[in-house]
């Protein structure tokens, strides 16, 4: 009895001792590379926050003191500016062609290529090519290649003798043009991301489905989709937050034209507020841009968690 009793001790003992979730082994490396990642990110993150937010209450040029206080002038001139509602649109259109049409393409794909094999690899790669490269240097390609006097697109109009537009200087044209572009070069990226996910799954959960009678349309539905939930949460939040932040491929690509039309809300900040020497403006654009982030990255999560308790 006295055993049980002095065992039974030792376990309240242990289970009211406080646990320790850093133990003395991970200390020392937590000491010494935290400090430095913490004082990288205050100084490339924290701090040019901090700096646009304070640019946005003032209008300043970028040269000499900061001391004409306007208040919240330059976020009215920012809502009310005549070329902002179509960056915004043009942001919610490239979330929607993320969405809509490059992660079913790119599911499509990962589901085609998800089995191991020579040539499967090399198609896979074909696919992940146009991620590897550089926004700019995409950009400019595709400029090239829609150029209306010496691209590849006019020249395969005049090989089947129709005459093409000048996507880049059309309105009606511009966007459906640009939408192509971060298609094929943002799609590899989430192809590969579904693929990993499927590879994952246990090949006994196929076999016994197809033993079952289980036909492959009904696998990719309720076995294979269901059990990569996690890299589709990942895929569709990079997809949103990258379509909102869409800037380095715009630049060389249209520079927001024809006549501002093509204009997404970083390229817009860039080009009236940054090129033209006025920072309290893009500040400005900039806060909103982070408050719109920060709802969607909480309103997903929201969603998230209401799905998983369901």
């Amino acid at each position: 009895m006295s055993s049980v009793a002095s065992g039974t001790g030792m376990e309240v003992v242990a289970a009211t001792r406080p646990r320790r979730y850093v133990d003395r082994k991970s200390l020392i490396p937590l000491l010494l590379f935290l400090p430095p990642s913490l004082i990288l990110f205050t100084l490339f993150v924290v701090l040019p926050m901090i700096d646009a937010a304070t640019f946005s209450f003032f209008d300043w040029n970028g040269y000499g003191p900061i001391t004409d206080f306007v208040g919240f002038e330059n976020y009215a001139d920012v809502i009310t500016h005549r070329n902002f509602g179509t960056a915004v649109r043009n942001s919610l259109i490239v979330v929607a062609v993320s969405l809509l049409i490059q992660l079913p393409l790119a599911m499509w794909c990962a589901i085609a290529l998800a089995e191991r094999g020579a040539h499967i690899n090399l198609i896979r790669v074909l696919f992940f090519l146009p991620y590897m490269l550089a926004e700019v240097a995409a950009g400019l390609i595709w400029k090239f290649v829609y150029d209306g006097n010496y691209g590849l697109l006019p020249a395969i109009g005049g090989a089947i003798g129709v005459d093409m537009p000048f996507v880049l200087g059309d309105k009606l044209w511009v966007i459906p043009a640009i939408m192509l572009v971060i298609t094929w070069k943002y799609f590899g990226f989430h192809m590969m991301i579904f693929i990993a996910g499927l590879q994952s799954i246990p090949n006994e959960v196929i076999e016994a489905a197809r033993l079952d009678g289980v036909k492959k349309w009904q696998i990719v539905r309720h076995i294979k989709i269901p059990m990569i939930r996690s890299a589709i949460v990942i895929s569709v939040f990079f997809a949103i937050t990258g379509a909102l932040q869409l800037f380095d491929l715009i630049i060389p690509l249209s520079n927001g034209g024809p006549s501002h039309s093509s204009h997404t809300i970083v390229t817009f900040l860039y080009q009236f507020g940054i090129l033209r020497m006025k920072l309290g403006f893009g500040g400005a654009v900039s806060v909103l841009l982070f408050i719109a982030c920060v709802i969607v990255a909480l309103a997903y999560r929201r969603i998230l968690f209401r799905v998983e308790q369901n």
